[in-house]
């Protein structure tokens, strides 16, 4: 047995969710650049689940289920105000929160095929509801209740800040949430099928994903490419602030990616949003900065942004804190996890990998008095 670091090249499993083949992202068989043009959060989710898109009224009943399920008990919310005030990163109050949200859950250890599928409905509902209350209660304000006539989108912006959000940013959040939503058997993916793959809950399933979405090499990338921006300050200042970084071989955030060598498809899409959200908002200089940044790694690396170079200045541009990126990540991504989970259950087998052996051989116990 020979080991593939970081489990590069190897096919892990057999998936119908998503693909990546020739830099091309599909879900379902749809390229990323038709769904993100064309399909509302919701229809992915139910794409994501079903395999297939919705009728009208399939989506209308998804919407319907995602509105009723909404609201998160009140021993959740009120676990927020325990925290001690600016020293908790979203993520670590996003994985406490839907471990906790498991115990409120009379069907948490039902594992029929129907009591998981209103897990994944109950998941999806109440991740945009934990991640926004958060963000109110530790500014000292109460959460927002969501609107029924909301979509998804509209709704976490508006239960972000109280304001229901107009046309462009609900354009631009939506589009986000569909680039998020899956990304074939990436580390937070394959953590969950992981442990899920024991018959496990769904409800540890998504914690342990959110666990590994957490570190900066996966979901935190974003968050690190806007401080970057913020570091820089100004447009005059991009190129030796990364001529600098290039010459220590520091990483600079947001570009390259383990699958993608011609760039990944996702950042065009929010490349655009990017640079209408800044010009509406007289901010002009974060997406400038970043076509600057991107014309030097690119140039002098060949390496193409991913999809977190852009969506740093989208959400910097809607207002949201920077510490909220990574936790907007899994609000999407959960539609994904939650349709790898579903698949693992319907056709299971313990993952269960081996290891090369690289360590000493044939040795022999010595006594304590001896070594």
């Amino acid at each position: 047995m020979t080991a593939s670091k970081g489990l590069e090249g190897i096919v892990a499993t057999q998936s119908a969710i998503s693909s990546i083949i020739d830099d091309t992202l599909t879900y379902v068989g749809y390229d990323i650049d038709d769904l993100a043009v064309n399909a509302s959060f919701e229809e992915v989710v139910y794409l994501l689940w079903h395999q297939r898109l919705p009728k009208a009224d399939e989506l209308a009943e998804l919407k319907q289920q995602l509105a009723d399920n909404m609201s998160v008990p009140q021993p959740v919310l009120d676990h927020f105000k325990t925290y001690p005030i600016g020293e908790v990163h979203p993520m670590a109050a996003l994985r406490t929160a839907i471990s906790l949200l498991g115990l409120y859950d009379e069907n948490a250890e039902d594992m029929s095929d129907e009591a998981n599928y209103e897990k994944a409905i109950k998941l999806q509902a109440k991740v945009a509801t934990i991640v926004t209350a958060f963000s109110r209660i530790r500014k000292g304000q109460e959460p927002v209740a969501p609107k029924r006539e909301l979509g998804y989108a509209a709704n976490f912006l508006y239960m972000l800040t109280g304001e229901e959000p107009k046309d462009i940013a609900i354009e631009a959040f939506n589009k986000a949430l569909v680039l998020h939503a899956d990304h074939e058997l990436n580390a937070s993916t394959f953590t969950a099928r992981v442990c899920v793959a024991t018959l496990s809950d769904m409800y540890s399933g998504v914690t342990a994903a959110i666990g590994a979405l957490k570190g900066p090499l996966h979901g935190g990338a974003n968050e690190q490419v806007m401080k970057m921006l913020m570091e820089i300050g100004d447009e005059d200042k991009v190129e030796s602030y990364i001529r600098e970084k290039l010459d220590n071989k520091e990483k600079i955030m947001g570009f390259g990616h383990r699958v993608y060598r011609k760039g990944d498809p996702r950042a065009k899409h929010l490349r655009e949003m990017s640079k209408k959200l800044t010009s509406l908002r007289g901010e002009e200089k974060w997406y400038n900065m970043s076509l600057k940044i991107e014309s030097i790694v690119t140039g002098e690396k060949n390496l193409p942004p991913n999809v977190d170079f852009y969506s740093a200045s989208v959400y910097h541009s809607l207002g949201i804190d920077h510490d909220l990126f990574t936790p907007i990540f899994a609000v999407s991504r959960f539609s994904g996890w939650t349709a790898h989970i579903l698949e693992q259950y319907s056709n299971n087998r313990l993952i269960r990998p081996r290891a090369e052996y690289i360590g000493p051989d044939m040795q022999k116990y010595v006594p304590i008095n001896e070594r």
